[in-house]
């Protein structure tokens, strides 16, 4: 469900929006978005699953990820950082980096931020490119 004040601000209960699957073990819930009015970021939930990892990608523009649960691996610049709950990174535009689960049993989840609502994911292997909207089926 998703309330509007009468200022046009908004609540928003993520447990109602619709997922979607990314492969590989992890799903995306956009929460901030144009849908919703907003001219400069979005926001969203990605969820892993026990082991799950992303691969290695990059975006146009600033990104803060927050680990909202379990324990993360932040791999960047050839380092690997392990996060723990509400630890918070913040990502300069066109730098490849991932997340990965480290847990294989438990679940692990984000809170991303991107600087743009025009955000782009760029797989680093083969540089293939989208907006972060058209991974929600919105661009």
């Amino acid at each position: 469900m998703t309330t509007k004040t009468p200022s046009n601000a908004m609540v928003l209960n993520p447990e109602t929006l619709p997922t979607h699957a990314r492969g590989g073990g992890a799903k995306t819930t956009p929460l901030v978005s144009p849908s919703i009015g907003t001219r400069s970021f979005i926001t969203g939930y990605t969820s892993f699953e026990g082991g799950a990892e992303i691969p290695f990608h990059s975006h146009n523009c600033e990104e803060s990820v927050v680990l909202m649960e379990g324990n993360a691996i932040l791999d960047i610049d050839g380092q690997h950082y392990e996060l723990k709950a509400h630890d918070v990174t913040y990502i300069p535009p066109n730098v490849s980096h991932r997340f990965r689960n480290m847990s294989r049993t438990e679940p692990m989840k984000i809170l991303w931020i991107y600087a743009n609502v025009e955000a782009t994911r760029t797989l680093t292997d083969s540089g293939a490119t989208n907006f972060v909207s058209a991974e929600h089926g919105k661009h």
